[in-house]
């Protein structure tokens, strides 16, 4: 067996213990934290899009009402 399987045998029979153990401790169901994780990932994703758009528009929104002198007789 390849070592980079063995790896993610690895951490599949580890890995998937951490929501069991946290809803353990929580005393809620492992489905519902493992759930919980999923839509913390698409939020954290999307927030950082739309970070990134959210600057993009501003940028050019400068852009546009700073218009842009080719030379200095344009004053």
């Amino acid at each position: 067996m390849s070592p980079i399987i063995k790896l993610k045998y690895f951490f599949e029979k580890h890995g998937f213990h951490v929501s069991s153990r946290l809803a353990d401790k929580l005393g809620m169901r492992a489905s519902n934290v493992r759930l919980f994780f999923i839509y913390i990932t698409f939020v954290t994703a999307g927030l950082g899009f739309g970070v990134y758009l959210t600057l993009a528009f501003w940028i050019k929104l400068k852009d546009l009402i700073r218009g842009k002198r080719t030379s200095v007789f344009d004053l």
